[in-house]
């Protein structure tokens, strides 16, 4: 019995002596440490991952790399010991030379401050997070880019035009918020969870599906989701003939009503997208009129154009493809033509618009259309903003209407105005670049760098390559006396007349004014027809004003644009008191300084 007891009690004093062992090499504190950062670390990436549309095994492979390096820690802690010499093996180490226990305060301070920041983001988690979420309108809905299952990548347009007009018809949903196509398609395939989708458009259910056009046949497959907990509130399929396409798209507005206990107005003028005659093939070429005009570029708005014009001649009273069509004219020659025809496109778009106008004078599109061909082909600043206004009192809760008269109401000096607009229009648009964008370059005259820095950021990771983006970053950094940030940001600039009107001003800004004079003069050189306004900026920002007036008159005789920006330039806006200013202003159609409000 004896060596029973003996044997036991040795097992004993061996299990206190590796216990006192652990506690000495400091192992428990850092199982604890990498415990608390490993924890830490993945919280954050679940948080910050969707945001980027990362795919989901990357939080899976954060996770698992977090469990697996648990043991090896405990083995590191046990084995070895941090001396003044470095790391040594632990039997390396005479006990009286062993400073485990000031190292093991150091790993006690460690665990307090990650544990504190554990403590913040919790708290950030509860009382920001979820009160964000919270204020999340429980009528609110995103539509997906439907998936088109139709077997050819030709049809892509159709499930495309689909996604926009049922967007078109749940806005006639009372009280309903809809997020706009340009942040609902940015999901289009997206690797995003649901949950991490719904948080960044602000909405509380997604209406997502599929659609199969097959001869004359369609296939619809729709579901309602609420983002919070992924549930199915409402689904439906529709096989039908394609000829019923309209009835469908009004049946799934009005499910979504029912399942959000909303009331549905039904088919207003305002979603006018349905052709008066119900033809099919003027309904088809009006959709891919709209599919190549959101992918941009000179040839795809040249397509879109006429797509548009086929549209309009297989329904001559389809007021909603007139004004499609005007729309993308005026884009068309503001961006890619000039001289005759440009003035020829714009007469174009000048008889569309006035066709829609005698068909539906309460469609808001028209008017928008409308405001925007007064303000780019005529500079008629005052019809412009009396159109944009008449657009809101029609849908006043249009986020289009909202951020045309945003920017109409910028270019007259009210920029408080347009910047509270604005906000509203992103409310329901969330990931729209151009609009944030053009908030952030607003921002700066107001002096909220911090704010413009944030939104235009926001806009360069929702566009990595689009030019001027990094222009106003320069702009941000040279207004805070950044020249070196200036430089880098001017760098990261996209090739062309935007890069050297950067480099122009960080050079300057950073003193180096023989790279200042290079960079202007290449400006000039290369670019003299088509930024005369950026070169009068640059020349305001050197401080030569004479030379800065003389660019802005070359500016106003090729009609550049530029022009537009006078009242929130933030480098000519340091002229104001010039009487030169004042004179300008009147000549172009802008209010002088201090009439800003009078519009």
């Amino acid at each position: 019995m004896a060596s029973v007891y003996s044997s036991a009690s040795d097992r004993g004093g061996d299990a206190v002596h590796v216990f006192v062992e652990l506690r000495r090499r400091n192992v428990f504190r850092a199982a604890t440490l990498y415990a608390a950062a490993a924890w830490l670390v993945v919280q954050v990436a679940t948080q910050v991952l969707p945001v980027f549309g990362a795919p989901n095994w990357m939080l899976r492979v954060i996770v698992l790399a977090a469990v697996i390096g648990f043991p090896f820690v405990l083995a590191f802690a046990w084995y070895y010991e941090l001396t003044p010499e470095g790391l040594k093996r632990e039997h390396e180490v005479p006990r009286e030379k062993s400073i485990a226990h000031l190292t093991g305060k150091k790993l006690d301070r460690a665990i307090i401050a990650v544990l504190s920041v554990i403590v913040v983001l919790l708290l950030v988690n509860t009382f920001v997070f979820h009160r964000g979420a919270a204020g999340v309108p429980d009528k609110s809905v995103a539509v997906l880019p439907l998936l088109n299952e139709s077997g050819s990548a030709d049809d892509q347009y159709f499930s495309d035009g689909l996604s926009e007009e049922l967007i078109s018809e749940l806005t006639q949903i009372g009280g309903l918020k809809v997020i706009g196509r340009n942040s609902s398609f940015r999901f289009r395939q997206s690797n995003a969870t649901l949950k991490a989708i719904g948080a960044q458009l602000g909405v509380a259910t997604l209406l997502e599906g599929s659609v199969r056009k097959q001869g004359g046949r369609v296939r619809i497959v729709t579901n309602l989701v609420n983002v919070a907990d992924g549930r199915e509130l409402w689904a439906q399929t529709y096989d039908r003939d394609i000829k019923d396409i309209f009835d469908v798209q009004s049946e799934i507005a009005r499910s979504v009503a029912d399942a959000l206990k909303a009331r549905w107005f039904g088919a207003s003028g305002e979603a006018g997208d349905k052709p008066p005659s119900g033809n099919l093939d003027a309904y088809g070429a009006f959709l891919q009129g709209g599919f190549f005009f959101a992918r941009g570029g000179e040839t795809n708005e040249r397509r879109a154009i006429d797509y548009y014009e086929q549209a309009t001649k297989l329904d001559p009273d389809y007021a909603l493809a007139h004004v499609r069509l005007a729309t993308t004219l005026t884009s068309y020659a503001a961006q890619y033509l000039g001289g005759p025809e440009a003035a020829q496109a714009y007469a174009r778009a000048r008889a569309a618009v006035g066709r829609a106008l005698v068909l539906a004078p309460d469609l808001a599109e028209s008017h928008i259309a409308f405001g925007a061909l007064l303000n780019t082909a005529d500079f008629d600043q005052t019809g412009a903003v009396r159109e944009f206004r008449r657009a809101l009192q029609l849908a006043p809760n249009s986020a289009e209407a909202k951020a045309a008269l945003a920017l109409q109401l910028a270019t007259l000096g009210q920029l408080k105005d347009a910047e509270a607009l604005l906000r509203e229009a992103l409310g329901n648009d969330p990931l729209h670049a151009s609009w944030l964008v053009a908030l952030a370059t607003y921002l700066v005259p107001l002096g909220q760098l911090d704010d413009a820095e944030a939104t235009i950021r926001k806009a360069i990771a929702l566009q990595p390559g689009a030019s001027y983006n990094h222009v106003l970053l320069t702009i941000i950094d040279v207004r805070r006396n950044a020249a070196a940030t200036a430089l880098k940001d001017a760098q990261s600039e996209p090739r062309g007349p935007w890069q050297e009107y950067a480099f122009a001003l960080a050079k300057y800004a950073g003193g180096d004014s023989a790279g200042a004079d290079s960079a202007l003069q290449n400006l000039v050189q290369h670019y003299a027809d088509a930024a005369p306004f950026q070169i009068a900026s640059v020349h305001a920002m050197r401080k030569e004003p004479d030379a800065a007036f003389q660019w802005l008159d070359r500016a106003w005789a090729a009609r550049d644009p530029g022009v537009s920006g006078l009242l929130y330039d933030p480098f000519l806006l340091a002229y104001k008191g010039d009487p030169r200013f004042a004179a300008f202003c009147r000549k172009v159609g802008l209010p002088a300084p201090g009439q800003e409000s009078a519009n």
